[in-house]
């Protein structure tokens, strides 16, 4: 059998976001291994398919990158078009390259489609470009999360040295950001958003400054979120502010 395994980006949640090429490849689908956080719509689409849940999740019993990559290559022997759907894009904190490794090492032919990434939907829910001509020359997605057996990698060196930054999974760690981010230099002042559930009915964004965010963050529930930190935020924080003067019932930092 000639097998591919297409490795797809779902987007960032909204069914409607998923790009015509990948809509084409789940109509394909013979099986479909996704993550937890894709859309049931999303899903539907690969109708003919047999999907198996392999997501992973902060906190939450998870399935072992080795079981994943094993589970590709057997299906990879037992069917024509295998899909590993993964939320926003898969070559962005998706753990593609190791499932790319072992596809290529098990002589099996791959192709990644790339999603909307959940960066690019948090700047979208918020409204701020996360460059700007003569304020944001440079931009940096980073995470402070590391897996197991692994290194600390010195993510605030990114955030520091960039005008714009998007923390990936940071939402529960935001007192250790706030506090390394400070002793590293970074300005209490600096403008902030909190983006839950990008592009979903329940989309929340919430805007503060750094040492605002672990209170903002306490409002933030069980749904995906990303954090914006940089200076192509002020007008955004800076309008939220002068709301709440006016009237701080109806504001409460959300937009």
């Amino acid at each position: 059998m000639s097998a591919k395994v297409y490795l797809v980006g779902a987007g960032p949640g909204a069914a409607d976001l998923l790009t015509l090429r990948a809509a084409r490849v789940l109509e394909r689908a013979d099986i479909v291994f996704h993550d937890a956080l894709v859309a049931p719509q999303t899903l539907a689409i690969a109708e003919r398919a047999t999907k198996i849940a392999v997501g992973k999740r902060s906190g939450r019993n998870s399935t072992a990158q080795r079981f994943i990559n094993k589970q590709l290559i057997d299906a990879a022997r037992r069917h024509a078009v295998v899909v590993r759907l993964k939320g926003g894009d898969p070559m962005l904190f998706g753990r593609a390259q190791e499932e790319i490794d072992a596809l290529t090492k098990a002589g099996i032919e791959f192709e990644v489609v790339p999603g909307v990434t959940a960066a690019c939907a948090a700047s979208a829910a918020v409204g701020v470009s996360l460059t700007r001509r003569g304020m944001a020359r440079t931009a940096c997605l980073i995470t402070p999360r590391s897996a197991e057996g692994e290194p600390e990698n010195d993510w605030a060196a990114g955030v520091v040295a960039a005008d714009t930054a998007v923390i990936y999974m940071g939402a529960g760690l935001s007192e250790s950001i706030c506090a390394t981010l400070l002793a590293r230099g970074q300005a209490g002042g600096t403008p902030v958003a909190v983006v839950e559930n990008a592009t979903l009915p329940a989309q929340r964004v919430l805007l503060g400054k750094l040492r605002d965010l672990p209170r903002i963050a306490q409002e933030i529930g069980p749904g995906p979120a990303v954090i914006i930190l940089g200076e192509v935020l002020r007008q955004a924080v800076d309008a939220r502010i002068f709301r709440e003067k006016g009237n701080p019932r109806r504001c409460a930092g959300r937009m």
